[in-house]
């Protein structure tokens, strides 16, 4: 907070402060709300009736929250930042809690549920001072030109929120639905919100700095997720669709040994006789190749031959020729 801003601050508060007591004295400002009133804005330029009906909405606070919270939003993305968004939602805050606020204590009637004319019409259960559109027109396009990144920039947008926020006002008076002081009321709290942010900024740098800790926290969570110490003498988990071990499934059983005695008595339970046992076929009869014993054969593989003499003997005396 500048000495500048703390400046205009302190007027525009003691502007807002003379505007309500002038209506609480049913002062000068409110003839002249009779007057403008009476004047019937709406059936003197009925021309621009539709038009202004539509342009009322810019300082209607659901549909121009939307809107400027999506561009905020965009800027958010592309900057890594909540400032401009947090920003947006502190000042509505604000201006929900004091607008609303004095609406409901002063309770002052609209033009159109005047009883008396010269009254200004207050604690009658109203709820229309200080008037909410323009209010929160100077709040949801000044906070644009608040945020600007650059003094250009936050020229043009102060003069666009200006022209809208004059323009909505004067729009609900013409329509008949506020008083002109109202309005004037209106502009001067929406203003007040804008000058008063930088109070809230160190709350909004806290709140920013929370939030993202608390997303780095749950980051963290869903990332490291520890699997449940295994102490000694417990079992595994099992993984799903997997039978536990001494637990039998409908696919693998578990088979207990059966005795001579007690395939018998099974058998004679049944009412029938015992089977023969029957050979296995030849295709399961013998073991793999890996665990048959090696079989060293006796002797020499060749078969024996009447010429041939084994190793290691004596030849037989072949008979001579001719003896």
């Amino acid at each position: 907070m500048s000495r500048h801003r703390i400046a205009l601050f302190g007027g525009t508060l003691a502007f807002y402060l003379a505007i309500v007591v002038a209506v609480l004295m049913s002062s000068w400002l409110v003839t002249l709300d009779w007057k403008v009133m009476l004047f019937r804005p709406y059936q003197q330029w009925p021309g621009i009736h539709a038009f202004l009906d539509y342009y009322v909405v810019l300082g209607q606070r659901g549909p121009t929250a939307v809107m400027v919270a999506c561009w905020l939003g965009w800027r958010s993305w592309r900057q890594h930042t909540l400032r401009p968004l947090l920003t947006l939602g502190a000042s509505l805050l604000l201006l929900n809690v004091t607008v609303g606020a004095v609406k409901i204590g002063l309770g002052r009637l609209g033009p159109h549920y005047a009883t008396q004319i010269g009254s200004a019409e207050l604690f009658a259960g109203g709820d229309i001072f200080p008037s909410g559109h323009t209010a929160n027109a100077v709040v949801t396009w000044g906070i644009l030109a608040y945020l600007a990144a650059t003094p250009r920039a936050r020229r043009y947008l102060s003069a666009m929120s200006a022209i809208v926020s004059l323009g909505v006002g004067l729009t609900t008076v013409y329509l008949g639905t506020h008083w002109l002081s109202d309005v004037v009321l209106g502009w001067a709290a929406g203003l007040l919100i804008l000058l008063g942010l930088p109070w809230v900024e160190p709350l909004i740098t806290r709140a920013e700095s929370w939030i993202f800790a608390a997303r780095e926290r749950l980051g963290a969570r869903s990332r490291l997720v520890p699997s449940p110490p295994v102490t000694a003498g417990t079992p595994r988990p099992v993984p799903a669709g997997q039978p536990a071990v001494g637990e039998a499934s409908a696919q693998n059983p578990v088979r207990e040994p059966v005795t001579a005695g007690g395939r018998q008595a099974a058998v004679a339970a049944a009412g029938g006789r015992p089977r023969a046992h029957t050979a296995p076929p030849a295709h399961q009869s013998h073991g793999a190749r890996s665990e048959r014993p090696p079989v060293t054969p006796a002797g020499s593989r060749r078969p024996p031959h009447a010429d041939r003499t084994p190793r290691g003997g004596t030849a037989p005396a072949r008979p001579v020729a001719g003896s």
